[in-house]
């Protein structure tokens, strides 16, 4: 096996998207504009995206991560709003883009049309989320999206099946469809509640072997997907279900484990996701070979067409779903928070495709029963100039749109005030429990500790408060200032320690020993300004 073509392909990807985090354009655009231009240049193999690959062993980590990060309690707060796009419109979609390209392109079965619909219907999880995160959304409309991109690919590939069934002649009904819907989807929901309890139990028996839990985490996405597949479930929301519960219990895993947890998740996420809208761009080769038959132009005609459907599509579910159950229920007023038509707007052009839609299309059968899928290529060719245009179109106009609609981002004062609040309640109970354990003889301790872990519980504090108070003559928090300071102070102590080392008179051991001590110490001190 010949693994250069992959660790160039992780390697360059990785390479782009850090180089695009020094510019103002999404890493996402950069690094697929990067494989496209890459598709071309001598040398550089076919990379097809082998769904057999594609699903089952990237989709799963990435929906892991994904859901690590979202909120459980924001989600529930949102669930009718996320049910509405991730199930709701991914249906519409479907039947919308499907109609549409079976009027537009001769001879071009419903049922096939349909597939065409069913994979070019749920935006990308991964799209999603990497584009939400850079451009700083207000929370609920990133929780919609971010939700939205959890579950919808579930709906996708369920759809998808039926809609196959029907194209190869293997015959499905309204009723069978629904019924596979329901299976996966109840079956899934299951599957992740059957594991996420066992599995969380793991994590705390191992409490004290961070290595096994963060081995155990990297394997959970892929035990709850396969397990699921297996029984004929949704793999995708098995593994959202079990990683929004382990999201939201991870306070209770030892501190080492949730600081290597979340290095590694990190690491992960970064490279997938570089890899995924690489071999996006990649595919353009392969797919422009597969078109046969269909001219340049006719294939590009049909293209913007189903493009400009696609997009339209969204805006004509994401309106009515915003604004008619606020009209017919006043319960739903009461509850949700009101909103104008600049939210839809957003949510409604946030809506790119990505490596899922690809992934689906390249499923689908060359032959069947002896017959070939009908315009399978053409499928393979509108699938790709749909993802790709809803990333560049939709995801370079995306923040001059927010701009210019001035939607409110995040408050981070009132955001910090709530933070200092929270602390300052915290700090006081820690202290209340402080002065509780020094009455008892069996924790006596010297005075100038005792009064160091006060010391240290008031800085703690008073920290987030100086967040929202005066700097210094540098434009300093007296907070930042501490931690710069620190930072300072520890990198002396570090060279010193080299020093010594290579002095030989302490040897290696010991200096991993001093350097991971100070390690974790910077991190205490510095961690609250790196993010």
């Amino acid at each position: 096996m010949d693994v250069m073509p992959l660790l160039l392909l992780v390697a360059g990807s990785a390479a782009v998207a850090g180089l695009a985090r020094r510019t103002p354009v999404p890493a996402p655009l950069l690094v697929v504009a990067a494989g496209l231009l890459a598709s071309y240049l001598p040398g550089v193999p076919d990379y097809t995206l082998d769904p057999h690959i594609v699903l089952p062993l990237l989709l799963p980590p990435l929906l892991h991560t994904a859901a690590l990060d979202s909120s459980y309690l924001d989600l529930r707060a949102n669930l009718r709003p996320v049910a509405l796009l991730s199930v709701g419109y991914v249906l519409f979609a479907t039947l919308v883009v499907g109609y549409a390209a079976y009027l537009l392109i001769p001879d071009l079965p419903l049922t096939a049309a349909l597939v065409l619909g069913a994979v070019v219907a749920p935006p990308d999880a991964v799209a999603a989320t990497a584009i939400a995160r850079r451009l700083g959304l207000p929370n609920r409309i990133t929780t919609i999206l971010q939700g939205e991109s959890l579950v919808n690919d579930a709906t996708a590939i369920t759809a998808y099946k039926v809609a196959l069934a029907a194209a190869v002649g293997v015959g499905a009904t309204w009723t069978d469809g629904i019924k596979e819907f329901a299976v996966a989807a109840v079956g899934g929901i299951g599957v992740g509640v059957i594991l996420m309890g066992p599995l969380h139990w793991l994590r705390r028996t191992l409490r004290d072997s961070p290595l096994l839990e963060n081995t155990l985490s990297l394997l959970i996405p892929f035990v709850a997907y396969a397990c699921a597949e297996q029984l004929g479930a949704s793999g995708v929301l098995a593994v959202v279900v079990v990683g929004l519960y382990l999201g939201h219990r991870s306070w209770q895993v030892d501190f080492e484990t949730r600081l290597q947890e979340e290095a590694v998740w990190k690491m992960v996420s970064f490279v997938l996701e570089s890899a995924v809208f690489a071999l996006i761009g990649l595919q353009l080769p392969v797919v422009l070979r597969g078109l046969g038959e269909f001219s340049g132009a006719q294939a590009a005609w049909y293209a913007a067409v189903v493009f400009v459907v696609v997009v339209l599509a969204r805006f004509a579910w994401v309106f009515p779903a915003t604004f008619v159950p606020r009209a017919l229920s006043a319960r739903i007023r009461a509850r949700e928070p009101g909103t104008n038509w600049t939210a839809p707007v957003i949510v409604g052009w946030a809506g790119m495709r990505g490596v899922v839609s690809l992934a689906i299309a390249f499923s689908i059968p060359a032959a069947a029963d002896g017959g070939g899928f009908p315009a399978r290529n053409l499928v393979l060719f509108l699938t790709f100039t749909t993802v790709i245009g809803t990333l560049v179109v939709q995801g370079l106009t995306l923040p001059p749109l927010i701009r210019a609609l001035k939607l409110p981002g995040r408050d981070v004062r009132a955001e910090t005030l709530v933070e200092a609040q929270a602390q300052n309640t915290a700090s006081l109970a820690a202290e209340a429990r402080l002065e509780e354990l020094l009455t008892d003889s069996r924790n006596a301790l010297p005075g100038p500790l005792a009064d160091r872990l006060r010391t240290v519980m008031e800085r703690r504090r008073n920290a987030v408060w100086e967040r929202l108070g005066a700097v210094n003559e540098e434009g300093e928090s007296a907070d930042e200032t501490y931690r710069r300071l620190a930072r300072e102070m520890i990198d002396a102590e570090r060279r010193v320690f080299v020093e010594l080392r290579d002095a030989r008179r302490i040897d290696d051991e010991m200096l991993r020993v001093l350097l991971r001590r100070l390690d974790l110490e910077e991190a205490a001190a510095y961690r609250e300004g790196a993010d």
